[in-house]
Parts: structure tokens; C-alpha cells; sequence
């Protein structure tokens, strides 16, 4: 493993390179890269503080990149050196994109590469990390969203690199398939677009306005591609986001311009838009994001079956507008250029029936690592049903179940704070 170590205002910051097998079946085989920044407070680099690894929401999202002490790190600086991983294929670990993955081969070759990229090979990097790190000593560990996903497969794999389990807004459903998750996650979408157009009743004729402009007119997004109206209605992912409620509003109210023919969309409507609906920093929430709910079954593009089955979100003039929230559908394999390249290779990943368990029931039901779950009552991804079922499920797990946060709560000290209060609580 290779290391450098920099001070970054009052952080002390150590960078890790470790080579990693690709198939941690296959030991001996193709091995990758796998990049990690451990913080410490500089005032305490030389104290004998435990490690906190931070799993970061997704999939296919790099660790936050720390510019000071704010919001949760500030928090878990008190008491741990924590260590961002970036989780394989994204950050400075080996990339995988529409760059790199046709180095493969064929779009067979890319799948059967990406079926290496989910939850339990996170946690096999992330112990082989460990390991080098500290040995045979577990250490604690956050996980944020999909973050939470990977917590609960180490609980069922690696339990003994554990010593105590954080999960904020992504305690997963441990069995059933995508549809399932859609099912529930479609009616709390609608919620949140109640709440929205509620709070700005103007924006529902404005986004139906914006529907017949672009079902009538050849509109071009900034990154050239052609903007349709399904692909606009994606442009609700983030309204489960506390952070992001608003800023689409203030999107919206610069929609049009008038121009040389008349009313049309402006500049910088079309390049918010287009920040908004693009998978170019982060292709495999898109590739992978149906295959991790996914035991032994294919997704067969689940958000877009369902999506046919929910008339409330239908794009016509009798129906009032609705955005779509965290589904990803195979048209956006056709307008993203980010994603263009990996349309074959995705839908080979929809279709594969043979996903591997990502949990062990049994092991989680005789659960001994402390767990404590923050679970967002009305979070728009990942549904209290199936958090508060596995709340049930796994031994040792302490919920949290609140209404004042929202998906993005971590952000803010609060909620990890919180979470450590429950820690120190439970005897």
C-alpha cells in the first residue's frame, strides 16, 4: 500500500493506494485500485483515536472531498480519525465509465466486469484496507444512504471488522427485488411533488407548459443532446433533499425567454437542467443502481415497468405534471452521452437473474455489533417500510425514526451527534 501524508488547514490528511483483487474469489486474479483519505483533527494526530470508515451514499459515488471541519466530520473529529473511502470505480480509485470500461471488450466483457462493483466487494476493499490499517482491530463505521446498503452486508459478512455501526437514511430492504422498492418508492415521489406544488402551486402549469414546448419544439441541452419531456421529468431526483426542495423552484422561474420567435427556454434554465439530469460524474449510479436491490433475481428495468403502471405520471395534457424521483429507465442510456457508450452493457446487467445474496438473514438476525439507524420518516429513497422491517430483523440495531430530517440530513452535525447520543446511551 502506498501513503502520503499533507496538512489541509487544522486537518491532518493521509492518502492510501491499495491494490485490491477484482473478484476477491479470485485472490490470485486481476487486481484494481482502491483509493482512501484518512482525516484527523491536527491537533490530535498523535492521540490514539479509533478509525471511522465513511461509506458514501450512491452507488457510485466518490467520499466527500473535505475542505474544513463542518456538518458531521466536524462531529466524528472528535472522536475518531475517519477514513473516506472511495468506493471502487469512482474518485481516484480505478474509474469506471464510458472512458475506461471499453477497454473491457464488448459489452459483454464491461457487464460481467461491473457485476464486481456492488456492495459486497466494497466491503471485501473495505476490509483488505482495514487490515493494512490496524490489523486484527475492527473499527467503527457510517454509512450514508446506499452507504447503509454496504453497512449491513459487512454486518453479514465481515461482522468481526466491526465494532460499531452508524447508518443515516439507509437501513436496505433485506429481501424482495426492485419492483418492491419502486412500488413504495413511486407513492412517496408523489408525496414529495404534493409537498412541492403545494408550497409553489404556480410551478405545476409552468412545468406543463415546459412539457408542450419541449414535446413541439427540438430543444438541445448545453452538452448537445436533444432535452425530451421524460428527461425533464427526471429532473425531480433531488426533491427528497432538503437542500434541493427549493433550488428547483428558482430553476424553474427562469424557464423561458423571449426570443426572435416568440417564448422559448433559456440558457440558464437549460444548463441548470442539464447538471440536474446528467450521470457524467457519477455513471454507475445509472449502470448499477436497479442491480442493488438484486438477490438471485433480474431487475428487467423495474422503474420503468412501474413506470408504465402509475398513470399519475403520465406526460398529457389531462394529467397534472409530476416529476419522477430516484429511477433510473433505459431511455436515459440513449440521451446521456455520459451513458450512450454503456447502453448494451447495462441492459445485459438488467437482465442477469443470477445476483449473488448481498445479506446473510441469519447472521443479522444474531447480530452482536452495536448498530445505531437514523431512519428518515419521510424519505423519498429509501422507504420507512422496509427500514423499519429491517430495523426488526437485525439484532443489536437501534433506530432512530424521525420527521425533522431529510435524506441529505447528514449533512448537518445533528444528525451523526444524535446517533453517538445513542450509542452512549444504550448500555
Amino acid at each position: 500500500m502506498r501513503s502520503r501524508t499533507y496538512r489541509q488547514r487544522d486537518l491532518a490528511c493521509t492518502e492510501y493506494f491499495l491494490d485490491v483483487p477484482l473478484d476477491h474469489t479470485r485472490p490470485d486474479g486481476e487486481r484494481i485500485e482502491v483509493y482512501a483519505r484518512e482525516v484527523v483533527d491536527a491537533a490530535k494526530v498523535h492521540a490514539d483515536l479509533p478509525r471511522l470508515v465513511y461509506l458514501q451514499g450512491g452507488p457510485g459515488g466518490k467520499a466527500q472531498r473535505p475542505t474544513g471541519r463542518s456538518g458531521w466530520l466536524d462531529r466524528a473529529l472528535r472522536d475518531y480519525r475517519v477514513v473516506l473511502l472511495d468506493q471502487r470505480g469512482t474518485g481516484l480509485s480505478t474509474p469506471a465509465n464510458r472512458q475506461t470500461l471499453p477497454r473491457r471488450g464488448d459489452a459483454r466483457a464491461q457487464a460481467d466486469y461491473l457485476t464486481h462493483f456492488r456492495a459486497d466487494s466494497i466491503v471485501a476493499d473495505a476490509e483488505v484496507l482495514r487490515r493494512e490499517l490496524q490489523g486484527d482491530q475492527p473499527w467503527s463505521a457510517l454509512g450514508q444512504s446506499y452507504g447503509g446498503f454496504c453497512a449491513l452486508t459487512y454486518l453479514s459478512f465481515a461482522p468481526e471488522g466491526l465494532k460499531e455501526v452508524f447508518v443515516t437514511g439507509g437501513l436496505p430492504p433485506l429481501y424482495g427485488g426492485a419492483d418492491d422498492v419502486y412500488a413504495l418508492t413511486y407513492e412517496r415521489t408523489a408525496e414529495k411533488n404534493a409537498r412541492y406544488f403545494d408550497r409553489h402551486p404556480g410551478d405545476r402549469d409552468l412545468c406543463a407548459r415546459i412539457v408542450e414546448h419541449l414535446c413541439n419544439n427540438e430543444v438541445h441541452l448545453p452538452t448537445g443532446e436533444r432535452l425530451t419531456a421524460r428527461r425533464f421529468q427526471t429532473a425531480g431526483m433531488g426533491l427528497g433533499m432538503r437542500g434541493n426542495f427549493d433550488g428547483l423552484h428558482y430553476l424553474l422561474e427562469e424557464a423561458f425567454v423571449d426570443g426572435v420567435r416568440g417564448p422559448e427556454l433559456s440558457d440558464t434554465f437549460l444548463t441548470g437542467v442539464a447538471g440536474g439530469v446528467s450521470f457524467v460524474t457519477n455513471p454507475l449510479y445509472a449502470v448499477l443502481h436497479e442491480s442493488i436491490y438484486c438477490q438471485g433475481e433480474a431487475s428487467d428495468w423495474s422503474a420503468e415497468r412501474l413506470y408504465a403502471q402509475r398513470p399519475e405520471f403520465a406526460l398529457d395534457a389531462d394529467t397534472p405534471f409530476l416529476f419522477t424521483g430516484e429511477m433510473i429507465y433505459p431511455f436515459v442510456f440513449d440521451a446521456d452521452p455520459a451513458l450512450v457508450p454503456l447502453r448494451e452493457a447495462a441492459d445485459l446487467l438488467a437482465a442477469k437473474d443470477d445476483w449473488s445474496a448481498l445479506y446473510d438473514l441469519d447472521r443479522l438476525a444474531h447480530n452482536e455489533v452495536p448498530t445505531y439507524a437514523a431512519v428518515y420518516y419521510e424519505d423519498m429513497y429509501v422507504a420507512r417500510e422496509h427500514s423499519l422491517a429491517t430495523a426488526n430483523t437485525v439484532a443489536r440495531l437501534t433506530p432512530w425514526i424521525t420527521n425533522e430530517h431529510e435524506h441529505d440530513g447528514l449533512r448537518l452535525g445533528g444528525v451523526f451527534g444524535r446517533l453517538l447520543d445513542l450509542a452512549r446511551e444504550t448500555p
